[in-house]
């Protein structure tokens, strides 16, 4: 996939708009109770961008990294400041925040996830975290947090291998920060001019992508 490793500037996106969509597909039965599925198994996320940027110089800023991607041609990393650590927003990142697995005493690789929900039942959802801010990431092993040399992380996959497999039913645990990968949604840039040092621009719209 088309993708570049880097993040959009927090700045340029000060004032965003954004939040999940789903897809549900609803069937109405002749008895009046409805039918009702969905073909996604994860929602996927759109913002807006760029609207509330009044300096000259940050909407450059927009329109060069705009470029950068050719579009919407590359995606490229994006902090949604409402969902963008394993923990809620306003706390701090700990080894214990989220579930990756238990120890069979072979396996060394676990996906970084997030769950939403209510436990571990019916109602929670897993959503697999496949960018990972670089340094954010802390690992525990039974309840023991491991230090740096004792796993590593890729953070284009959001896959923690760890140095040695845990013993047999050993909780994996583990806290990060984590970007969305979106790419641009349109292919188009629009500025208005209102002084020599200030300007307006358009809302951007971003789309999260599958990686």
């Amino acid at each position: 996939m088309s993708f570049h490793d880097v993040r959009l500037p927090a700045r340029l996106a000060f004032g965003s708009t954004g939040g999940v969509e789903r897809r549900t597909e609803i069937v109405t039965l002749g008895s009046g109770y409805e039918r009702r599925s969905t073909p996604w198994a994860q929602g996927r996320r759109r913002y807006l961008i760029g609207a509330n940027l009044r300096s000259l110089d940050d909407m450059a800023a927009l329109t060069e990294f705009f470029e950068a991607r050719r579009g919407r041609l590359y995606g490229f990393r994006f902090r949604d400041f409402a969902d963008f650590k394993s923990c809620a927003p306003g706390a701090v990142v700990s080894a214990a925040d989220q579930a990756l697995g238990t120890g069979d005493g072979l396996r060394t690789r676990f996906d970084l996830i997030k769950r939403y929900g209510e436990g571990e039942g019916e109602d929670a959802l897993e959503r697999r975290v496949r960018k990972p801010v670089a340094g954010t990431v802390r690992v525990a092993v039974a309840g023991v947090e491991l230090d740096a040399g004792g796993f590593t992380v890729d953070a284009a996959t959001g896959e923690v291998t760890l140095a040695a497999a845990p013993p047999v039913g050993a909780a994996v645990t583990a806290g990060f920060e984590f970007d969305v990968p979106v790419r641009f949604d349109a292919d188009r840039i629009e500025v208005t001019l209102e002084s020599f040092e200030a300007g307006r621009m358009a809302a951007v719209p971003l789309i999260e992508v599958r990686v």
